[in-house]
């Protein structure tokens, strides 16, 4: 089986002045990472403003949304939002929606939040809305890539898998389901086993798709180390449904030594077909020598 080559991406998540900022993307660029991403959260930064300061202060990496909550935008407005800011970055913009998951910002900001399947409904609507606008003239320009630009959705559930399998060029799995009964964003890993049916239920959905995707990763915790074993009795301690073999094996906890690590993030390529990894900013230095591992992998 053939694998497409490793991307790495670092989701900055501090909003940062314009100098500390610049110099956090440049870093960034300088440890190898392909993709400088922004989340959409109250109270961090905005991203369209934030990738346009990105892609001003480096070269070569990619720019894009990691992910827009779908239930902040209106569809049209987004699209002008989304075709100005690719041009702005030279068609360097990829992006990345998801229909949200934390109920209070929706209700700081004022807007509905409804069922699981209503926002899957809204960003069904936002995706076909958007697809619409790049493809005719009106209200909005044309985007610097042709048709528009690359598209990530991010999401477990199975109507999300089936909304990504029809559209989207990247797949990302964040690897942690929600607590059910909350909303306030609290997630549970997904162990191994349970990662391995939702990756098998999307390629079940995109078993007709002219392309494959690409897969995509979300990586919570980084932690170089000659004891691996410690470091999941940590991380075992504080998610109680995880035994200390299971957090070893948790795709989205990364520790061990940079062999380790590259030889972990190697595995799961194999094992579901993940090329595409994205670390949190916390982490985004100290996984450098990671990179540095597997570059022209």
């Amino acid at each position: 089986m053939s694998h497409r080559p490793f991307r790495f991406g670092v989701n900055m998540v501090e909003p940062s002045p314009r100098a500390q900022w610049r110099a956090k993307c440049r870093t960034a660029e300088q440890l190898g990472y392909d993709v400088i991403l922004v989340p959409d959260h109250l109270g961090m930064a905005a991203p369209f403003p934030a990738l346009v300061a990105a892609a001003e202060a480096t070269e070569r990496p990619r720019v894009g949304t990691f992910v827009l909550n779908a239930g902040f935008w209106n569809p049209t407005l987004l699209a002008r939002e989304v075709a100005t800011t690719d041009l702005l970055t030279d068609g360097r913009l990829e992006l990345g929606l998801g229909t949200g998951y934390v109920r209070a910002e929706h209700d700081a900001a004022g807007l509905p939040w409804g069922s699981p399947g209503e926002r899957v409904d809204h960003l069904r609507h936002t995706v076909e809305t958007l697809d619409r606008h790049f493809a005719e003239a009106g209200f909005v320009p044309k985007p610097g890539q042709t048709p528009r630009p690359p598209l990530l959705i991010g999401g477990n559930g199975e109507k999300m898998l089936r909304l990504t399998a029809e559209h989207a060029d990247i797949a990302a799995f964040t690897g942690a389901r929600s607590v059910p009964g909350r909303t306030d964003g609290k997630m549970l890993h997904l162990t191994a086993e349970e990662m391995d049916e939702r990756v098998a239920s999307y390629r079940r959905h995109a078993a007709g798709r002219h392309a494959a995707a690409e897969l995509n990763l979300l990586i919570q915790l980084v932690d170089i180390t000659d004891d691996r074993r410690a470091k999941a009795r940590e991380v075992a301690d504080f998610v109680p449904h995880l035994s200390v073999d299971a957090a070893l094996d948790v795709p989205i906890l990364l520790m061990g030594t940079v062999r380790q690590i590259a030889d972990q993030l190697r595995a799961q390529r194999e094992r579901y077909g993940f090329s595409y990894i994205t670390v949190l900013e916390p982490y985004f230095e100290v996984f450098g020598p990671v990179i540095e591992e597997l570059r022209g992998e």
